[in-house]
């Protein structure tokens, strides 16, 4: 644990596995899950260089208050740790919600506000065009709720966010039960599933500022690689072709067969494809 932004925030550091061949990799998970979405991932992200993941605020097994939660406090911890840990460069590896906090961090890049040097990027399935997103009626009800705490006795229990996750697994899915069960452990860790009304909020913020974060994602300068489920029922793949307008020397790699969670669904297939966009 480490104290960022005055909030208890879980973070993980991992090595490089040998030399360092690039600089570290930041790694921001999405909603409502946590960095441990990438526990079957990380060791090989690791080969030649460092890997960096925490539980935002909220999330997994960082402290989860009673409050408003902002997409720009979550790029805040970001930037706290990357502070914290004395670094100038890093790359990027975004899912879901992550995509949106990254964008928000290209743009204060763009701006001279993070004095932070981006080396390479890559994002994988997340509702940059929220126009195109199919959202789940799950998700439509938690945002036609008030942006507080459920009480304790709602029906909003752990099978019901299991549901919630695994309907956004590819029909081809076979992730075990186990797995599956872990990353419903991390949401409900300190009554976070109770929190979801709050937490959800980022897609009203998304909605009203889409031109600065998927701005920022079209417009950074820096390599940007693309990964991304073919299956997504929510953030669907014809997000990429509008993305592939806007920035057509992207390197993007489509996982058929493969839903919301390619870390999750595919964990060899997701390296292989990220790990050679960046080759």
């Amino acid at each position: 644990m480490r104290t960022l932004c005055g909030h208890q925030i879980f973070t993980v550091d991992i090595p490089s596995a040998g030399s360092e061949l690039a600089p570290p990799l930041l790694v921001l998970h999405g909603f409502p899950t946590s960095s441990f979405d990438f526990h079957q991932v990380v060791d090989r992200m690791a080969l030649g260089r460092r890997v960096l993941l925490f539980d935002m605020l909220g999330y997994g097994l960082s402290a989860k208050p009673d409050h408003g939660y902002r997409l720009s406090q979550q790029a805040d911890i970001a930037t706290a740790l990357v502070a914290d840990l004395g670094l100038g460069q890093v790359g990027l590896l975004t899912h879901d919600m992550g995509d949106t906090v990254g964008g928000e961090l290209l743009a204060r890049q763009l701006e001279g506000t993070w004095d932070i040097e981006i080396s390479d990027r890559t994002l994988t399935n997340g509702s940059i065009y929220l126009g195109l997103a199919h959202l789940s009626a799950g998700q439509l009800l938690l945002l036609q709720l008030p942006d507080e705490r459920l009480p304790d006795d709602a029906p909003m229990d752990g099978a019901a966010v299991a549901a919630g996750v695994t309907d956004t697994f590819s029909p081809d899915s076979t992730v075990e039960g186990e797995e599956i069960a872990a990353m419903t452990e991390m949401i409900t860790h300190l009554d976070g599933h109770l929190l979801l009304p709050r937490t959800i909020r980022y897609l009203e913020e998304r909605r009203r500022s889409e031109a600065r974060y998927t701005g920022a994602i079209e417009s950074h300068p820096s390599p940007l690689s693309v990964v991304w489920g073919s299956d997504d029922p929510i953030a669907v793949v014809a997000m990429t072709d509008r993305l592939a307008e806007a920035r057509p020397d992207l390197a993007l790699q489509v996982l058929v067969g493969v839903g919301h969670y390619p870390m999750v669904e595919a964990p060899a297939r997701f390296c292989e494809a990220v790990l050679g966009q960046l080759a």
